[in-house]
């Protein structure tokens, strides 16, 4: 029968001998490695968020997760995800690259609410404010769905299709360019501060 007496290098006439202390110590690098290798996700509010995502054969980071609050209610965590480490809100926005960010919610929430929200958030940003801006962010807009808890609302730019919204919290929407996705990202890490501007 194993026990934890068992991982300790024996002894023989008072000494440790040399051979089964080298494979212990051996064991023992290589469970903590196991370990390490394990632990590659963040963890915020019972959510897990992994460190990396593949989109279009490239690896994005997690740049950021937070989660937002209103009042005392847990609402959602966020994560970003970036090919990159940006030193300012302009140098993130201005990679060429796949982004993404994400919503996992910790509530329920009706469409209309998180619609509304959504609106109140796209209307605060003036770069949104042009007829075909409006135009983009209803389509985003039309696209929300209400979501459980658990649920998940991903909003990812790809450079050759343009900004898409998927997600149980979506019905799934395409808005082609990089100029709307320019201005969402932007007004969500206005909204959001994590880098210099």
């Amino acid at each position: 029968m194993n026990t934890f007496d068992d991982m300790e290098p024996k002894r023989e006439n008072g000494t440790v001998s040399a051979g089964r202390c080298w494979r212990w110590a051996r064991w023992l690098v290589l469970a903590m490695t196991l370990m390490v290798g394990t632990a590659q996700a963040k963890v915020m509010a019972g959510v897990r968020l992994p460190d990396a995502i593949s989109l279009q054969g490239k690896e994005l980071l997690l740049e950021h997760i937070e989660l937002k609050k209103k009042l005392f209610f847990e609402l959602y965590v966020w994560g970003l995800y970036l090919e990159q480490k940006p030193a300012s809100t302009q140098q993130a926005l201005s990679f060429q690259g796949p982004k993404q960010l994400q919503l996992h919610f910790r509530r329920s929430i009706k469409r209309e609410q998180l619609a509304e929200a959504f609106r109140a958030f796209l209307s605060n940003n003036r770069a949104l404010c042009s007829p075909e801006m409006k135009r983009q962010s209803e389509m985003l807009l039309q696209s929300l769905k209400g979501v459980r808890k658990g649920d998940t609302l991903l909003i990812t730019y790809l450079p050759d299709q343009g900004l898409l919204i998927s997600g149980e919290g979506s019905q799934g929407a395409t808005i082609p360019g990089k100029a709307f996705a320019d201005a969402l990202f932007d007004a969500w890490l206005s909204e959001n501060p994590i880098y210099e501007r």
